[in-house]
């Protein structure tokens, strides 16, 4: 497959260029004098929310004696170097905020409450509806932050033995002290479709989405699939409809709370659909002036995607016929 969007790496939390630094993460006496040194930044992340600046528009990051570190659960893991400057990050889920500050609903699909984090600048924001404001490096910091601390959340234990592991390699491995067991962070592939056929394109709903929310089909890579087959199973399972040939696009980490969304497009032989009630709520053709209609906000079929989603992002591209 070969890449057709010149634009790919413009996908939010690509391409910030975070200087990740992996010959230091074994040295762990090294990192250890740079997290107490005054150059270094944490990244406080409550509940799977990064802390944001005011406005929205930049992390919040604090230094190393900030006292919501006191509340860190576990050890801090090492980003990187950003422009230069070492940035870790921290989960700091068991912080609670004042009395009388919204806190997040249990099972909702976006969390809009924001929790203020007292002696700093910012506040803990679902990262879903401000990754689009921040700059190519800081959503990339937020996204490897979220990402990486979710997985150590998870997966605590040896799964070859069943003992409690240990973080290792400043948190990008973790180590089982009973068996020696390796565990390594997981990050699991998704592809999603442009499905097109002649002028329009294919979006579905999955059960349980808001009113109005659609985007374009995705579903997971199985084991000893190929991309390619995973598209053509996908788009066949949710919608009945077989596709041709397909194209690699763009791809997009998505932290929620491990994935890699790999952007395809593909050609529709057909235009008959016939859902999967258990994949998909609905699906439809939209043609390209529909979907002009859907981000100018004044579609009775679809709302606009989420700004920074690869969905916003290939649709955009797919609009302003950019893929060839």
């Amino acid at each position: 497959m070969e890449a057709e969007l010149q634009q790919a790496e413009e996908v939010t939390f690509g391409g910030g260029g975070l200087d990740r630094a992996a010959n230091l993460r074994s040295d762990e006496a090294a990192l250890g004098e740079i997290l107490k040194g005054s150059g270094a930044c944490v990244l406080p992340v409550w509940k799977g929310k990064p802390l944001i600046n005011q406005d929205g528009s930049a992390l919040a990051l604090v230094g190393q004696s900030h006292p919501v570190l006191t509340q860190m659960n576990g050890n801090a893991v090492f980003l990187g170097l950003s422009r230069g400057t070492p940035v870790f990050a921290a989960d700091v889920s068991q912080w609670q905020p004042e009395p009388g500050i919204q806190t997040p609903e249990e099972g909702v699909f976006f969390d809009p409450s924001v929790q203020p984090l007292p002696e700093s600048s910012g506040a803990f924001c679902e990262l879903r509806g401000v990754m689009a404001a921040l700059s190519p490096l800081d959503a990339e910091i937020a996204a490897t932050a979220r990402a990486i601390l979710s997985w150590h959340r998870s997966h605590g234990f040896c799964a070859a033995c069943g003992a409690k592991s240990d973080t290792f390699m400043a948190g990008w491995q973790r180590i089982c002290p009973a068996c020696t067991t390796h565990h390594f962070p997981r990050t699991d592939p998704v592809v999603i479709m442009l499905v097109t056929h002649g002028n329009s394109v294919l979006v579905g709903r999955s059960p349980g989405w808001p009113d109005g929310m659609n985007s374009l089909l995705a579903g997971f890579v199985e084991p000893g699939e190929t991309i390619e087959a995973a598209v053509r199973r996908e788009v066949f399972e949710e919608t009945a409809i077989v596709t041709g040939a397909v194209t690699y696009l763009a791809s997009q980490p998505w932290p929620y709370p491990s994935s890699i969304m790999i952007g395809c497009k593909t050609e529709a032989l057909g235009r008959e659909i016939t859902l999967d009630p258990n994949e998909l709520e609905d699906a439809f053709w939209l043609t390209r002036e529909e979907v002009m209609d859907v981000f100018a906000g004044i579609s009775s079929r679809m709302l606009p995607p989420r700004e920074g989603a690869i969905a916003s992002f290939l649709l955009k591209n797919w609009l302003a016929d950019r893929l060839e």
